[in-house]
């Protein structure tokens, strides 16, 4: 299950981006499309680096509580890869998110769902 700590910190950012939004969206116009690359993908390392420092957080509980998970990530990597022309398969993105081949993060990192994580999961997917 997500711990207090995750949980909190999701509430936070959820918070503080509300507060700072005018204030964010003034600043982020005046970068160029080089500084919102090089700031896009340095983000996307961290939350990468926040994701695998936190193998506890099961994707199942990512996808109840927003809609996404690991394995989204790796769909969206190999989707871009393919836009950009590079020859890149589900496996390579799977390693590249997962810092680990898939079936490695399975048998390592990733228990059998709950009945409840199920069943809130379910109902997720019920609400779209």
């Amino acid at each position: 299950m997500l711990g207090r700590f995750f949980m909190a910190g999701l509430y936070s950012l959820k918070t503080h981006y509300k507060k700072e939004s005018k204030v964010a969206d003034f600043k982020y116009k005046n970068l160029t499309q080089e500084q919102q690359d090089k700031l896009d993908a340095q983000v996307f390392r961290r939350l990468l680096a926040h994701l695998d420092d936190n193998k506890d957080v099961q994707n199942i509980d990512l996808m109840i509580l927003a809609g996404f998970c690991r394995n989204c990530f790796s769909k969206w990597y190999k989707a871009e890869a393919e836009q950009q022309g590079l020859d890149l398969d589900i496996d390579d993105a799977r390693e590249r998110v997962y810092g680990m081949t898939y079936d490695e993060w399975k048998q390592n990192h990733q228990p059998k769902a709950t009945a409840e994580q199920l069943a809130a999961f379910e109902a997720r997917q019920k609400d779209k």
